[in-house]
């Protein structure tokens, strides 16, 4: 058996202690009783962000807004990606619109951004959409 992994809940921000070879079991927030890893990306928020950041699977933000066409264009991608890599790594999407302030505290300078967090930590960046096999070509150089 395996050491248990904290996960936090993404739609009530709980913590979660669920034991690594359940990942792929959809386990539910202790909490809440959701899901606590969708199949698809989680909104992210200035209210949310940093309880999303805690935790020992890796979290994937891509940064976008309503009014970019590549990142409307990325959009189906990264919804694939949030498929493929389900108890892996988390995908979350942060509206730099909505969330302005935030943005700035990440230093986005041009969307779409991708921002890969492991323990809470910066660890790589890119900016630009991508096709899904480079993508996850970029996400295997890292570690996952």
């Amino acid at each position: 058996m395996s050491d248990p992994l904290l996960i936090p809940c993404p739609h009530c921000n709980g913590l979660n202690r669920i034991p690594g070879e359940r990942l792929h079991d959809s386990p539910r927030c202790g909490r809440c009783k959701a899901q606590v890893l969708p199949a698809a990306p989680i909104e992210l928020t200035q209210g949310n962000f940093a309880s999303q950041l805690k935790g020992d699977l890796p979290l994937l933000v891509d940064v976008w807004a309503s009014w970019c066409g590549p990142c409307q264009a990325f959009a189906p991608t990264f919804q694939q990606a949030a498929t493929q890599l389900q108890g892996r790594c988390r995908l979350g999407k942060l509206d730099s619109e909505a969330n302005a302030q935030l943005s700035g505290q990440l230093g986005i300078r041009s969307i779409p951004s991708l921002i890969l967090f492991r323990g809470g930590v910066e660890v790589a960046r890119q900016s630009g959409a991508m096709p899904l096999p480079q993508l996850l070509a970029w996400l295997r150089q890292h570690g996952l």
